[in-house]
């Protein structure tokens, strides 16, 4: 297995993760809106939140390679 496809596996791994840990940060925060009479507001702010989590995750995640 050549380097580029370790790197590519890797990168897969990664992804896979990241969408796996969305996932659960998305059914955690449904649980806790489920139990708790949140505002507008506050879902705007979460909502916020996890794009900019997301987007950091994604960033961390893109190959940056020289080819």
């Amino acid at each position: 297995m050549g380097m580029k496809d370790q790197f590519q596996d890797k990168s897969e791994q990664w992804q896979q993760q990241a969408k796996q840990k969305a996932q659960e940060g998305r059914e955690q925060a449904q649980r806790g809106r489920q139990g708790q009479g949140q505002g507008p507001d506050r879902d705007r702010m979460h909502d916020e939140e996890a794009e900019r989590l997301q987007r950091e995750e994604q960033e961390r995640l893109d190959p940056d390679y020289d080819m």
